[in-house]
C-alpha cells in the first residue's frame, strides 16, 4: 500500500514539475513574439519616418503631382495606425492582418510615388534623394529580417502550444489562441526590396 502511495506521489510531483516548466516556456515563447513584434515596430516606424521625408523632397518638383503625394501620406498614416493597434496586443490575427493591409496599401503608394518619379532626372540627380532611397532600400531588408524574426518566434510558440501533451494544459495556462505570423498581401513584392532607384 504504501509503494502505491509513494509511486503515486512521485508521478504527481513529475507531473507538477513538468506543468511549471511548460507555463514557463510558454511564457517564455510568449515573450519572444513581443520583443520580436518590437524590432518589425522599430523597422516600419523608421520606414514611416523616411516616407515624410521623400515626400517633402519630393514636392518642390512634384507640384502638379498633389494627389500623388497626398495618397503617400494617408497611406503612411492608415500605416502607423495599423502598427499602433498591432502594438496593443503583437500576434493577435484582426492586429496583425490589419498591419499586413495598411502596410501593403503604403507599399503600393510609394510604388506609384517612384513610377511617378521616374520622369524627373534632376530630383533622380539630387544627393538627398540618393541618400534617402538607401536608406529606405536598407530599412526594407531590416524590415524583412524583424518579420522573419517575429514569424519564427510565431512558429516555436504555436508549435509548443499545439505538441501533445501540452495541448492538454496550455489553454488552462491562458493561451487558448495561436499567435499569427505577419503577412502582407502582396507577398511576391515583399520577398524583395522594392527598387527605389533615383
Amino acid at each position: 500500500m504504501k509503494i502505491y502511495l509513494i509511486v503515486n506521489l512521485v508521478l504527481l510531483a513529475l507531473l507538477g514539475l513538468y506543468a511549471v516548466n511548460l507555463f514557463n516556456k510558454l511564457v517564455a515563447r510568449r515573450n519572444e513574439i513581443k520583443n520580436a513584434f518590437a524590432q518589425v515596430e522599430v523597422q516600419l516606424k523608421r520606414r514611416y519616418d523616411l516616407i515624410p521625408n521623400l515626400v517633402s523632397i519630393a514636392k518642390g518638383y512634384l507640384a502638379h503631382e498633389r494627389e500623388t503625394l497626398e495618397a503617400v501620406i494617408a497611406a503612411r498614416n492608415a500605416a502607423v495606425a495599423g502598427l499602433e493597434a498591432a502594438q496593443a496586443k503583437p500576434g493577435s490575427a484582426q492586429n496583425i492582418a490589419q498591419l499586413g493591409l495598411a502596410d501593403s496599401a503604403l507599399s503600393s503608394a510609394v510604388d506609384r510615388l517612384n513610377l511617378t518619379l521616374e520622369a524627373y532626372p534632376e530630383l533622380k540627380a539630387s544627393q538627398n534623394m540618393q541618400q534617402l532611397s538607401e536608406e529606405l532600400s536598407s530599412t526594407e531588408n531590416k524590415v524583412s529580417f524583424a518579420r522573419q524574426a517575429f514569424n519564427d518566434a510565431v512558429m516555436a510558440y504555436n508549435t509548443l502550444k499545439q505538441s501533445f501533451p501540452a495541448v492538454l494544459l496550455a489553454a488552462s495556462f491562458g493561451h487558448r489562441e495561436d499567435a499569427v505570423p505577419l503577412k502582407f498581401a502582396d507577398t511576391l513584392a515583399i520577398k524583395t526590396a522594392p527598387n527605389v532607384s533615383f
